[in-house]
């Protein structure tokens, strides 16, 4: 997995980086194929931003956020990226499990 942290007028401390980081590895508990995540943190005027793009295997998720507090941002980033991972291993499980079994001679 590679994690890649930038700014977007604002300087990345490594205080901020190690925050991301931890809050990453959240979504990388529920789904083992991700490939690649990169974060984007941006300020416009008085406003935090935080985006955040996932490489799966075979899909891109793609999950902004914006506060007045740039780590409630990342917060509120993380939380919206955990349902849309979830959402999405749901969606690939297998879809055969439990279902009616059909035999020939119906």
């Amino acid at each position: 997995m590679n994690l890649t942290v930038t700014g977007h007028h604002i300087e990345v401390t490594p205080a901020i980086r190690d925050y991301v980081t931890d809050k990453i590895k959240k979504v990388t508990r529920h789904f083992d194929s991700v490939i690649d995540i990169n974060v984007i943190l941006s300020v416009e005027k008085l406003i935090q931003k935080a985006e955040v793009n996932v490489h799966v295997s075979g899909k891109d998720i793609f999950v902004q956020s914006e506060d007045a507090d740039l780590y409630a941002a990342i917060d509120s980033l993380v939380d919206k990226l955990d349902r849309q991972v979830v959402k999405h291993k749901e969606k690939n499980g297998d879809h055969h499990r439990g279902g009616k079994v059909v035999s020939a001679a119906e």
